[in-house]
């Protein structure tokens, strides 16, 4: 099972400037020490974590609980 993808944010600013944009696939690929593959994999890996919490919640969850509401598990274009 792959390690589970961190990436290094750096927190807020303090003071009066804005704090600098952080771009998140940069991030993405360097906590995947710059290999875009494992980057990827990382990131379908981290996907399927709550697909499967949302999958085994809608399984245990009554439908008059969510008011007829079902979930999706794939994102709609």
């Amino acid at each position: 099972m792959p390690e589970q993808l961190a990436l290094d944010i750096p927190d807020a600013e303090t003071g009066t400037q804005s704090p600098q944009e952080v771009d998140l696939a940069e991030s993405v690929l360097k906590a995947a020490g710059g290999d875009p593959l494992v980057a990827i994999r990382s990131l379908l890996a981290d996907a399927d974590f709550p697909r499967d919490q949302l999958c085994t919640a809608s399984c245990i969850m009554s439908s008059g609980m969510a008011r007829g509401w079902k979930p999706r598990y794939e994102r709609l274009l």
